[in-house]
């Protein structure tokens, strides 16, 4: 199973992340500034940003040069672990 999980993408590679979170103030500069640090070349007006029916929620759409099965590891986890984002797709 790990030798598969190996092979599933060839890095370098665009990789989207999709992430939820409450409409609120800063929530996106939040969310870029995980992924910059991550990911040093991302550029900002790529972020895609789409609020929910009620407009309760936003989901950013943030496609990546994904370099690495760690990388991709680590964005989740800080993305996952920041008190603003609800959910990472």
């Amino acid at each position: 199973m790990s030798e598969l999980r190996h092979t599933l993408l060839d890095y370098p590679c665009e990789f989207p992340l999709k992430i939820f979170g409450q409409q609120q103030a800063g929530f996106a500069q939040a969310v870029l500034e995980v992924i910059s640090k991550h990911d040093p070349g991302f550029i900002a007006a790529s972020m895609e940003m789409r609020a929910s029916k009620n407009a309760r929620y936003v989901s950013l759409t943030c496609t990546i040069n994904a370099t690495s099965r760690e990388q991709l590891d680590a964005i989740y986890q800080e993305l996952c672990d920041h008190p603003m984002v609800v959910m990472v797709l």
